[in-house]
């Protein structure tokens, strides 16, 4: 993972101080709520329903044990010992004292991290793959990329006041696991012809009220090029965004506006005063960057282990963890392991203290003394021998972080809703409780396989609702909370918007709802069809008609 350098060190001590002075100032009356929001805002502080919320940068997913152990013993002292790790894979603290926010900081500062632009109308925390690195199906690594266009993106002074927020992705994997359709700029990493890295760019994707997949504005870009053209599509959506009205201020809006033949044409003209210029990423600084995510230090291992196939085959509950928590890894003898923050009757994400210690030590016992954040909420070791997996599950099971549901139906991304957010129209923890509650049989929900299921509690879509298989997404009627479902999203290569069946439901309802839901898939399915496949195949039709049967009959 990239490590900082004195200046990268000295600008963020720099911004430290520089808020701690502008919190002096507010709590002693100098400053306005109007003139501190900005400030606060620019250092990931929210006022969200109950407290303020601190969102903690976590650049592509990528922390050391060390950078764990800090946010466990801030979450303990400053909070209320826990943590919530959220769909652009960085940590939020819900119960922060406004006073003790620049201390926080300061503390992050020694273990090189930060707050800077997670949140306010800027280029937001880069995401990717959580696999990076060692995915079987990667082509192209592209955290080096993602970093070097993280330092393009901090404090660039030009984008420090977008007409809305911006999101980037990138991916470098056969199989598109960071949502690049879903994002104002999506990155996807490839060969080409002649065998060298290239990019092909997606723009104008996003959720929220409006949800769009994006469009391909350019099939092969040069590498070298990347900063400069991503710079002329922000320069254009800078000039041309709308800044009247926040539900049509997204790029996605500009891009559909004015067509993409159109959109593509305005930054081709602006990126002809970029090109080769000083943006042109050189192979010398490709390769110095690259130099922090070089290859771990792996031992040459048979690709079979004697004592894992003896605990596989004599340890049901062992067997269960590894179908569902173990992945294939590129290099023989070692595998990633997803530790799942979605225990039954728990919000999906949420992380204690003791347990961020847990994972830090497995991490440097096991794990090269690094982990990744995945934007479905979980955490991962990404390279774990074979021999190890045993004696990993067993001290994940012992802190809680071994449900063995990764991808299954009780795997469900949520937002933190109207239980902290001051946006949200409606809880989503309680749903996500109720319907893990609901599904508590773990043959059952292997029965059923694979299953997204995301839960926003607003049109803000932090939930990625429209993208799930089922998406739940929280909605005001009449002062009271209620709850519209959609299937048949899904997110990957073959990305696609969820339907919403019909009127919403109220809470109560909702677990009933989606065993409705999946009633209908087990009696329609036919051999290895999972669920989105048949959604896809039969509409939404046969679903809205056993769900509103059984409402009325009610």
């Amino acid at each position: 993972m990239y490590k900082y350098d004195p200046i990268d060190q000295q600008i963020v001590n720099e911004r430290v101080a520089q808020y701690r002075d502008q919190t002096r100032r507010y709590l002693a009356g100098e400053l306005t709520d109007e003139e501190f929001r900005p400030l606060r805002l620019q250092n990931g502080l929210y006022i969200q329903r109950h407290a303020p919320m601190l969102r903690i940068a976590v650049p592509y997913g990528l922390m050391s044990s060390k950078q764990l152990r800090k946010l466990a013993d801030i979450a303990k002292r400053y909070d209320r010992g826990y943590g919530h790790f959220s769909t652009r894979q960085n940590l939020q603290l819900n119960w922060p004292k406004l006073e003790d926010t620049p201390e926080i900081l300061a503390e992050l500062a020694t273990v090189e991290m930060h707050a800077i632009q997670t949140s306010g109308n800027c280029i937001r925390n880069i995401t990717t793959d959580q696999f990076a690195g060692i995915a079987p199906d990667e082509i192209i690594d592209p955290r080096a990329i993602a970093e070097i266009m993280r330092q393009w993106s901090t404090f660039h002074p030009e984008f420090a006041l977008l007409p809305r927020k911006f999101k980037i992705a990138v991916s470098g994997t056969e199989q598109d696991r960071a949502i690049v359709q879903a994002h104002d700029i999506g990155l996807e990493f490839y060969k080409d012809a002649q065998g060298q890295m290239a990019i092909k760019v997606w723009v104008g994707g996003g959720l929220g009220r409006t949800p769009i997949l994006g469009t391909v504005i350019r099939e092969h870009l040069e590498w070298q090029h990347v900063l400069s053209y991503c710079e002329a599509v922000i320069r254009v959506y800078n000039i041309h965004g709308r800044r009247d009205n926040i539900y049509k201020a997204r790029i996605k809006i500009l891009v559909k506006a004015l067509g993409i033949d159109e959109f593509r044409r305005q930054v081709d003209e602006e990126w002809a005063h970029l090109k080769d210029g000083p943006l042109t990423i050189t192979q010398a600084e490709l390769d110095r960057v690259a130099h922090y995510f070089e290859p771990m230090p792996y031992k040459t291992l048979p690709a079979h282990d004697a004592s894992f196939d003896a605990a596989v085959a004599s340890n049901p509950a062992f067997a269960a963890w590894v179908k569902r928590c173990v992945h294939a890894h590129r290099v023989a003898g070692y595998r990633a392991v997803t530790l799942s923050l979605k225990p039954h009757g728990k919000a999906p994400g949420d992380i204690t203290s003791e347990q961020m210690h847990v994972v830090a030590d497995l991490a440097d016992a096991y794990s090269f003394g690094e982990l990744r954040s995945s934007h479905e909420q979980n955490l991962i070791l990404a390279d774990v021998q074979l021999s190890d997996l045993f004696a990993v599950w067993e001290k994940a099971r012992a802190a809680g972080l071994a449900t063995p549901n990764i991808g299954l139906l009780t795997d469900i991304i949520c937002c933190p809703g109207g239980d902290f957010c001051s946006l949200a129209n409606a809880k989503s923890i309680p749903i996500a409780e109720a319907i893990q509650m609901q599904f508590d049989n773990l043959d059952y929900l292997y029965e059923i396989g694979d299953l997204e299921l995301n839960i926003s509690g607003c049109m803000n879509a932090c939930g990625h609702h429209h993208v799930g298989h089922i998406g739940i997404l929280g909605v005001d009627k009449d002062g009271s909370e209620w709850y519209q479902v959609t299937i048949g999203g899904k997110q990957g290569n073959d990305a696609s918007i969820g339907t919403v069946i019909g009127p919403s439901f109220s809470a109560e309802e909702m677990p009933g709802v989606v065993k409705r839901l999946i009633e209908v898939y087990v009696r329609e399915r036919s051999d290895e069809e999972r669920f989105i496949d048949t959604v896809r195949r039969l509409g939404v039709a046969p679903f809205k008609a056993h769900v509103y049967a059984e409402k009325e009959s009610a």
